[in-house]
């Protein structure tokens, strides 16, 4: 008799399959965050407009999730990644060739639409495929591939955009997600088929009324859009901000976004020891003090390498509490767990959109390094009180 794979095995089989599609959902998420000012010249607006491009693709990603995943309970979430993959590339292609702010803020909005089919559902696979104990580790190797995306989206964008300008970027991420859709449809010809059942909207709304009626559900989801507004809002106006003080600019601030996602990579080599050395709630409460940090760092930073560290620390400190929420999200209804994933991205990335126009808001009354404070002092604050309640 065959012995079933191991928790290894399983984990390794779908960073396989699903991995390049998260990269490439990742990669196009900060892609213009770095090139704000180059698409404000180019259509003759202002970089506060152009920002709101951030909203445009998190805000959709968000309001999806809550029909994407009841239907991925029902249909197959490989299924529904696949199909999101392949509307992504063709959403990105039409992105790069734009002729107004107007039709690329379209654009944005139906990538982040199909980028909601990535990553929140490949969590939920992870989890069906690997059990409890083992979980945060191999949802931390997933995220390596949703890092090493947003490593290339911040980073490489002032660089591409010096060469072949901001729709040069956007091509590229259309090239990644053809890749990651290809990589995903060939392993599927292997792979077990999926049960379909017929999709229910009142089924799915009794779904999410019992995930809700959870007692951690809503304090969860509020967490996590607290962070995502507080970690993310202020990236598309880090370029504006290095750009005021003299100490870099378009590319400067694309490294220093890169440098987010580098941190991101080292909490990912740092998981298993830091986890069982400290448990969960240290490594949040430890994670809550270096976020605090780093967006001290971006408020005071008088030189770019001030800014890379930051953005360094900032990573490391980011999936030290995400890490955490995205566990506890995947055991809220273990028999839904697609929609109860889809309802934690729904809450991460609609605090996500919410933080550029609040950070906006803050530049335009107190300054940008008041508010930069103010997010350090709330995000320490929300790491501790998350680390107080039970896992």
């Amino acid at each position: 008799m065959t012995a079933p794979p191991s928790s290894d095995a399983n984990m390794r089989r779908v960073l396989a399959m699903y991995g390049p599609a998260v990269f490439a959902g990742a990669f196009a998420v900060r892609a213009t965050d770095p090139v704000v000012v180059d698409i404000a010249t180019d259509f003759g607006t202002t970089a506060a407009q152009v920002a709101l491009l951030g909203t445009a693709f998190t805000l959709p990603f968000a309001l999806v999730q809550p029909i994407l995943g009841p239907v991925a309970d029902s249909v197959g979430k490989r299924r529904i990644v696949s199909i999101c993959v392949v509307l992504l590339a063709v959403m990105l292609a039409l992105a790069a060739t734009a002729a107004s702010l107007g039709w690329l803020m379209a654009f944005r909005a139906l990538s982040g639409a199909a980028a909601g089919g990535m990553m929140p559902l490949t969590l939920a696979i992870m989890a069906d495929a690997v059990p409890l104990k083992d979980r945060q580790v191999a949802l931390s190797r997933m995220l390596v591939f949703g890092i090493s995306g947003q490593i290339a989206g911040g980073a490489i964008a002032g660089p591409v955009a010096a060469m072949f300008g901001w729709r040069g970027m956007l091509a590229f991420c259309a090239i990644a997600a053809v890749v990651g859709a290809a990589t995903l449809l060939l392993a599927a010809r292997r792979a077990t088929p999926e049960p379909v059942t017929r999709y229910d909207p009142v089924v799915a709304a009794k779904r999410y009324r019992s995930i809700l009626a959870n007692p951690s559900a809503i304090p969860l989801y509020l967490t996590v859009a607290a962070e995502g507004g507080l970690v993310f809002g202020s990236f598309p106006f880090l370029a504006p901000l290095m750009l005021g003080r003299g100490i870099g600019g378009t590319t400067e601030a694309g490294l220093a976004i890169g440098a987010f996602g580098i941190g991101g990579l080292a909490y990912a080599a740092m998981a298993r020891p830091l986890l069982a050395r400290f448990g969960q709630a240290r490594v949040v409460q430890i994670g809550g003090v270096v976020g605090a940090l780093a967006l001290l760092g971006f408020a005071l930073a008088p030189a770019f390498w001030v800014m890379a560290v930051a953005g360094f620390l900032l990573g490391i400190a980011f999936y030290m509490i995400h890490n955490a929420i995205q566990v506890r999200a995947t055991e809220l209804s273990p028999q839904f767990r697609g929609s109860a994933v889809s309802l934690h991205a729904f809450s991460f990335f609609s605090g996500q959109s919410l933080g550029p126009i609040l950070f906006g808001l803050g530049d335009v009354t107190v300054g940008l390094g008041v508010s930069l404070a103010a997010a350090a002092v709330l995000l320490l604050a929300l790491a501790w009180m998350l680390a107080r309640r039970p896992a």
